[in-house]
């Protein structure tokens, strides 16, 4: 398959490619903007290969998307590109709007457009995967509640308002206009190449630097979490193997509170770098809470299961660890992040257009 892929550049993005381009024949386009939050240098490993284009282009400009489409010719669309992080959102929601509303309609016009004028064959084989997250539910509020394909939309965020409203359209635009999708929303994902406003890659980078790891109240919050290879792995079998019109859940089965993770990734630094003053758990600072903040995500995975047979792989001990290794063995890759020299010296990956 030729695999379109949006915001490739991005933590989920890059990874979804290294994973199609190390483990199966497809040819991937990656079709990102390069906001602040993508980075070619998390695709440098691939950027050899002969499967591989970058295309630099805004998801919200449709004449550019008609001239990728019409001259890449792909059988499938990936998109992941977005404006995804909560506190940005509030800070300043019209960037979200733009991207995340308007970028996706967009494409999904120009894809629909694309769809229709391809041979019987090819229409029959074409697929558009619209990659949301778990936000979009709200938050839950008993233990023993999970968020499932059917539970009621609830968006808390303008993060998460916008993209349920992404989801809206695609589930619009397949009933009305037939096009055939496919939709996924996920828990929060972890691993390598994270941009280190994220949580855990924050904390990590902190710690390491000696500055203080702030904590959102009293750190109580629960997350599902997912290492970023696993999902990698899922979101490139619902593509090729999930059923057109269905939403996939995608979660890790590894609930924790904010501040356990904090922990965790303090002790795993005690032991893998351990600082000469103090243990890093005395860098915690607890600060004001973000409006709004959803206490609970939790996703029930059965379906993907059952239907696609993906489990993840990762533990959260075992993907942590992972993590936290990655990042102290690439001190490079997050000076650069952190300096900003990875945006004034943009590797050449690919053919960039």
């Amino acid at each position: 398959m030729k695999l379109l892929i949006t915001g490739g550049a991005g933590f989920i993005g890059s990874a979804v490619i290294r994973h199609i381009i190390a483990n199966t024949d497809d040819c991937v386009i990656n079709v990102d903007k390069l906001t602040y939050a993508g980075n070619l240098e998390s695709l440098a490993a691939v950027s050899v290969s002969d499967r591989y284009v970058f295309e630099q282009v805004d998801i919200c400009d449709r004449a550019e998307l008609e001239r990728v489409f019409a001259e890449h010719q792909p059988d499938a669309v990936m998109h992941l590109a977005a404006e995804s992080h909560v506190d940005r959102s509030i800070d300043g929601p019209a960037e979200f709007i733009q991207t995340n509303i308007v970028g996706t309609y967009t494409l999904l016009e120009v894809a629909r457009a694309y769809w229709s004028g391809l041979a019987p064959e090819r229409r029959l084989g074409f697929r558009f995967h619209h990659i949301s997250t778990d936000e979009v539910y709200g938050d839950l509020e008993g233990p023993g509640e999970l968020f499932t394909e059917n539970t009621s939309y609830a968006p808390s965020s303008p993060y998460s308002a916008s993209k349920a409203s992404s989801d809206h359209l695609v589930r619009a635009w397949q009933r009305t206009y037939g096009l055939p999708t496919l939709i996924t929303n996920c828990s929060n994902n972890y691993g390598p190449y994270h941009f280190p406003e994220k949580l855990i890659p924050l904390m990590i980078l902190n710690a390491l630097e000696g500055k203080s790891l702030p904590v959102y109240g009293r750190g109580e919050q629960i997350r599902d979490w997912l290492y970023v290879e696993d999902h990698a792995r899922a979101l490139h079998k619902v593509v090729t193997e999930g059923q057109v019109g269905e939403t996939y859940n995608i979660g890790g089965h590894n609930e924790k509170q904010n501040i356990e993770v904090v922990r965790t990734i303090c002790s795993l630094l005690d032991e893998l770098s351990p600082s000469e003053h103090s243990p890093y758990a005395d860098l915690v600072t607890y600060v004001t809470d973000r409006p709004g903040h959803d206490l609970r995500y939790a996703i029930d995975a059965g379906k993907i299961e059952r239907d696609l047979s993906w489990r993840p792989e990762e533990t959260f001990e075992s993907g942590i660890r992972k993590t936290v290794r990655w990042y102290l063995d690439n001190q490079e890759w997050c000076r650069r992040v952190q300096d900003g020299s990875y945006q004034r010296e943009r590797l050449g990956t690919g053919e960039v257009k």
